[in-house]
């Protein structure tokens, strides 16, 4: 009796050392088991994170891809690839067809700032001079003709070079919201949006964003020679000690600049003669361009919200590199006078003073500006601004509201 129950007893004793080298091959396969899953959530969050990182890479590159920036629904390019879509261009002219010659200089020249202006036939020596100072720099070269004479160009050696486009009586605001959109220009790293009357002997494209670069200035321009014509802001007047300044200190006239002035014009402000701006912050500018309202007037003033950051930082004004404003206007030409013949074949004249509309126009589009801005202020409940002066006038404005509502 006592062969069969050891016998029995010796089997059960062999599957119980049996099933304990697998449950102990199994407790041993644990940590093993909790590395790999580690490992494997490690890659999955590097995988996801690259994937990422690399969205965000494509959205700073090619941004206008989103309806975010193109402003429209992108469902409609559902039907293509994405690797075969182009959302951005550039101002480059290219050839009809590639020779050797045109390939090297395909290869050699690729523009990555641009230069556009509004020009007329009278300012064409100036212009030309502008002109020169930019090529060597390898500037594409966009001008706007607003006196309608493209023809009159054409002795010049870099007229066929340049991008030409016609409106007659337009201002640099109404081309540069029609033919300048961020999709068009984003490929240019620097775009200078200039009037035709600036003098540029004391002025080197390359030594300046060289500063501009340097110093992080997303919005800028050159300083205004004191002999300078037209100045309208002290802050735009060179200090010959400087390379570049941000703010001025000034105490005189009805705008004081304090040592705790924080907007414009004492800080984080340029004019509108000569505007410099960065890929990224003409990107916002744009969209502050209003379609209709093309003397551009008060927008200078909110420019410092497309800086990319705090204006007091952002936005400056280089010294070392400087023009003269000449204040030459030309736009919509000297003072005419209409002719309106009248049933009895009498005719009656009467002289416009150009100027004097313009400005007039100018001064009504300022206060539609100011108004608009106003409005979507007080429209936009999740808009924050980024500025702590203006929301103190702001919380200010609002409380005298409240006030003389009680």
């Amino acid at each position: 009796m006592k062969g069969p129950t050891s016998w029995r007893w010796l089997l059960k004793k062999q599957y119980f050392l049996f099933d304990g080298i697998v449950c102990g091959a199994k407790m041993k396969q644990l940590p093993f088991m909790g590395v790999v899953c580690t490992v494997m959530l490690f890659i999955i969050y590097r995988t996801t994170n690259y994937q990422h990182q690399q969205t965000e890479m494509d959205s700073r590159s090619n941004p206008f891809y989103t309806s975010k920036y193109i402003g429209e629904d992108t469902t409609g390019l559902n039907s293509l690839p994405r690797g075969i879509i182009e959302a951005k261009s550039d101002l480059d002219l290219k050839p009809l067809w590639t020779t050797s010659s045109s390939k090297s200089q395909i290869n050699v020249r690729s523009s990555s700032n641009l230069l556009a202006m509004p020009v007329g036939i009278k300012q064409k020596q100036n212009v030309d001079t502008i002109v020169q100072k930019f090529l060597p720099e390898n500037f594409t070269i966009i001008l706007f003709h607003y006196d309608g004479n493209v023809n009159g160009w054409s002795d010049l050696e870099w007229s066929r070079e340049a991008v030409h486009i016609v409106a007659h009586n337009q201002t640099k605001w109404w081309f540069a919201k029609r033919f300048l959109h961020p999709a068009v220009v984003s490929i240019y790293d620097y775009i200078f949006l200039w009037d035709e009357d600036l003098g540029v002997k004391n002025f080197h494209p390359g030594r300046y964003l060289e500063i501009v670069k340097s110093e992080g200035l997303e919005i800028s321009q050159p300083a205004l020679d004191p002999n300078s014509t037209g100045i309208h802001h002290r802050i735009t007047v060179r200090k010959r000690t400087k390379i570049f300044h941000r703010r001025v200190y000034d105490y005189r006239g009805s705008t004081k600049c304090l040592d705790d002035s924080e907007g414009p014009p004492c800080t984080g402000f340029v004019e509108g003669m000569a505007p410099v701006f960065s890929k990224s912050a003409w990107q916002c500018a744009w969209h502050l361009i209003q379609n209709d309202l093309v003397h551009g007037w008060g927008m200078d003033i909110k420019l410092g919200y497309c800086a990319q950051g705090d204006p007091t930082k952002k936005v400056g004004v280089v010294d070392s590199e400087y023009v003269v404003h000449q204040s030459i206007q030309t736009l919509g030409g000297p003072s005419a006078t209409k002719v309106s013949k009248l049933e009895d074949t009498k005719v009656k004249r009467h002289t416009v003073d150009v100027r004097s509309e313009i400005r007039r126009q100018s001064t009504i589009e300022l206060q539609k500006f100011k108004e608009r801005w106003e409005r979507a202020v007080d429209e936009d409940k999740k808009w924050v601004d980024p500025f702590p002066l203006t929301r103190k006038r702001k919380l200010r404005r609002n409380n005298k509201r409240n006030f003389s509502k009680v």
